[in-house]
């Protein structure tokens, strides 16, 4: 089209020097001819000037505007600038994206080049592996994780699997780390925190073992015993009654530990019981008569009731929870002590607390307290006849009537369990005829 154009204006210019020719004699047709194709470049080169200025800041709002063939060429410029800029601002708006989902994603994502130097990280891996994104873009990701096991996983180039880096900071986290090729040059170092499912697989383990431990005395105490009867059909009658009382022991021990693991599990399995008013005074007054009962008169027993308040709950929970610090009071306190129990509401806040004067608990054992099957004294529970899992039972029994498990003791002079309810747990005696 430029050529075209270009052509027929020359053409033109020489039509009309022909047709002044006579007028302006042959010499001035030249001349004639000489201005227009001097006009024609300066035009030409006037174009080119604002073209090259306008290439050192292209935009397609200050596209030159211009006739003749340059005007179509503008247009052509105009349009293309247009398109280029949409697909910029998609391609923009796509990398805004990817980035705000990387910087949102729950686990780490670095990325690495070809050489395995930082090109990108998200907050997630700067925590998970002390990275600091001001500084460390462009560096070896060997130089700022210095774990052997993750020097091996680089060295390998096996990243089928994810490798597990424990002591990262000198702290207790537990992270699974794995690299993700994705193109031909640049690959994904994804992390995780697994420090809780670690836990929860020790737990497991634990509980596996501790179970089978518990089980297998009795068990085995149970057989010796009737392998003993068997081998001597003619024992005498006091013998006799003395092993079969020691394998009726062992037997409801073994039916405790089996009922408190049933309970147990339909708490964490968020198993729920139906809800209703729960006299806390008259429960308090039934539990210590459960108590004096399992003391047989080896302890005195105070009740201090501050309130006449009800609980919405379960009143079977609260009583297997209740019943859990009543009766671990009377097994943990020596003889002629004092155990004290208490129902108060202050400030909207209601608690349930067993004090007594018992041996007391060493200030370290007391964050564990309520695991399964955590013993201080392991000969001393087994003697009094705990299952190890009383704690762990009144804990998930708090949690689900929102409620929290305090617990605070002196060696020498005795500890204090308190179960403390929300407000929203709290009925009043005007509540009494309703039910919930």
């Amino acid at each position: 089209m430029f050529w075209w154009r270009t052509a027929l204006l020359l053409f033109a210019f020489a039509l009309l020097a022909l047709i002044l020719q006579p007028l302006l004699g042959t010499v001035g047709s030249l001349w004639l001819m000489v201005l227009a194709m001097g006009g024609l470049l300066v035009f030409h080169l006037s174009n080119l000037n604002r073209l090259g200025k306008w290439l050192n800041d292209p935009s397609p709002d200050t596209v030159p505007e211009s006739s003749g063939a340059w005007e179509a060429a503008y247009r052509r410029l105009y349009k293309m600038v247009r398109a280029q800029g949409k697909s910029q601002r998609m391609l923009t708006a796509a990398l805004d994206r990817f980035v705000a989902a990387g910087e949102a994603m729950p686990e780490g994502v670095v990325v690495l080049d070809t050489n395995d130097r930082i090109e990108w990280c998200n907050p997630r891996s700067m925590a998970h592996l002390g990275l600091d994104r001001a500084k460390d873009i462009g560096q070896h990701i060997a130089y700022l994780v210095r774990v052997p096991a993750f020097q091996r996983y680089l060295t390998a180039q096996d990243y089928s699997q994810p490798v597990v880096l424990r002591d990262i900071h000198g702290g207790d986290v537990v992270l699974s780390v794995q690299l993700v090729p994705f193109d031909s040059t640049r690959k994904l170092l994804l992390t995780r925190d697994i420090t809780q499912l670690e836990r929860v697989q020790t737990v497991h383990r634990d509980f596996v073992a501790n179970v089978s431990h518990e089980l297998r005395t009795p068990l085995t105490v149970v057989g010796g015993f009737l392998e003993t009867l068997l081998d001597m059909p003619d024992m005498d009658a006091q013998t006799r009654q003395s092993q079969l009382t020691m394998m009726f022991e062992q037997t409801s021990r073994m039916q405790r530990l089996v009922e408190d693991l049933l309970t147990l599990s339909r708490l964490e399995n968020g198993a729920e019981g139906r809800d209703a008013r729960v006299d806390v005074p008259a429960l308090a007054r039934l539990l210590v008569t459960e108590a004096e009962g399992l003391s047989k008169g080896r302890h005195t027993f105070r009740l201090e009731l501050g309130s006449d308040a009800a609980l919405r709950g379960n009143y079977d929970e609260l009583h297997s929870a209740f019943g859990n610090l009543v009766s671990n009071a009377v097994r943990y306190t020596p003889d002629q002590g004092e155990i004290r129990i208490l129902w108060k509401v202050e400030d909207g806040v209601a608690s349930f607390a067993v004090k007594d004067t018992g041996i007391g608990i060493e200030a370290q054992h007391i964050p564990r307290l309520t695991e399964r099957f955590y013993r201080v004294d392991r000969g001393r529970s087994r003697a009094t006849g705990g299952t190890g899992l009383g704690l762990a039972i009144v804990k998930h029994i708090a949690q689900r009537h929102q409620a929290r498990l305090e617990i605070s003791s002196e060696m020498g002079k005795g500890s204090c369990f308190a179960i403390r309810f929300p407000a929203n747990r709290l009925l009043s005696t005007e509540d009494a005829g309703l039910g919930v």
